[in-house]
This record gives C-alpha cells, sequence and structure tokens, in this order.
C-alpha cells in the first residue's frame, strides 16, 4: 500500500520496505525505536539492556528477518519516506530520507497470538505530530485486514508507561486485552 501524506514540510510517501535500499534508514529508525524504549519506559538497567543489544551481529540478524518476513509479504513493513519532501532535515544520518515505519508480522505468525500483530511502528521524533504515523497505523490496518487470521483483531505490545504510545493506540480503539509478563533466561 502506498499513499501521501501532508507532513508540513512537504510530501511523505508511505510505500512498501524495499532491503536493496531502506536497510540502513530502517536499522537507524529501529536504533531510536530500540532506545527510546528504554530510555523512555523504565530505569538506567532498562535503558542499558536495550542499548546494550543494537550490536552488529543483532543488526544483521534483525535486518535478515525483516527480509523474510517481507519476502513472506511485501506490505508486511511499510516506509515513510520524505523523499518527496526533499528537506535535509527529514534525511537521516546515511542520507536516507524514511522518517518511519511499521511493522506488522506476516500472518504465518499470527499464531503467536492468535490475531495480527503489530510488532512495531515508529517515527521520528522530528516528524511525530504531523500526521505520518496514523499514515503509518492506516498501512498497518490495511496489512492485517489482508491477512487469514485465527481472530479478527489486532494485538501489540504497549509499555505501561510509555504514554504517547498509549494514547496513540487508545485513540485507534485498542483496549487492555491481557497482560504480557516477561523473566530472564
Amino acid at each position: 500500500m502506498t499513499g501521501e501524506a501532508d507532513a508540513g514540510d512537504g510530501d511523505i510517501d508511505i510505500r512498501p520496505y524495499d532491503p536493496a535500499r531502506d536497510d540502513r534508514a530502517l536499522w537507524a529508525l529501529k536504533t531510536g525505536f530500540e532506545r527510546g524504549i528504554g530510555a523512555g519506559t523504565g530505569g538506567d538497567e532498562k535503558e542499558s539492556a536495550y542499548k546494550a543489544k543494537l550490536t552488529d551481529d543483532y543488526r544483521e540478524r534483525w535486518l535478515a528477518w525483516v527480509e523474510r518476513c517481507v519476502d513472506e509479504d511485501p506490505g508486511c513493513v511499510v516506509v515513510a519516506d520524505a523523499s518527496a519532501a526533499d528537506t535535509e532535515s527529514d534525511r537521516t544520518s546515511e542520507g536516507r530520507s524514511l522518517v518511519g515505519y511499521a511493522f506488522v508480522l506476516p500472518d504465518s505468525l499470527s499464531f503467536v497470538w492468535d490475531a495480527a500483530v503489530l510488532n512495531e511502528i515508529h517515527l521520528a521524533p522530528a516528524s511525530r505530530g504531523t500526521g505520518v504515523a496514523d499514515d503509518l497505523f492506516e498501512a498497518a490496518l490495511a496489512c492485517a485486514r489482508g491477512q487469514d487470521l485465527p481472530l479478527d483483531r489486532m494485538v501489540l505490545d504497549v509499555d505501561r508507561e510509555n504514554e504517547r504510545a498509549r494514547a496513540f493506540y487508545e485513540r485507534y480503539g485498542f483496549e487492555h486485552w491481557g497482560e504480557m509478563v516477561a523473566r530472564g533466561l
């Protein structure tokens, strides 16, 4: 699914992720996503844990996994591409112009939670409040609606302390549905 959003500075294209051209920019966004979770939703220990996992090995494994998911379902990862806006402020450190992404697990993995799984959605801080997150989310919903799911619903994991994300999801009608717990291995 592609579409255009008005992000104030120009057009943002919501389009499928292309591993051959977008991998560095997607990784830069993923790094921001992980660091934001660690820094914004927990103490020093959580921040250190999230930062520590961002190794070269993790990057290679994560990008390979994303590529396998996209091979299975080309629309499961969409990116917000600001190249139409062509402004320096929208460009990542690698020169790419991706400002966000949404990642819905392919339906072969829907049995993880018996539903469509919104794995991640992230928008670069400078692009927040522009409507681009809404466009990414609509693309994620379109992907999920096209899946063969055990339950007709979308689920996600959101940290209780991430008020901004919780407010975003509540605006889209998400409700508390169980609780995830975790422990170390």
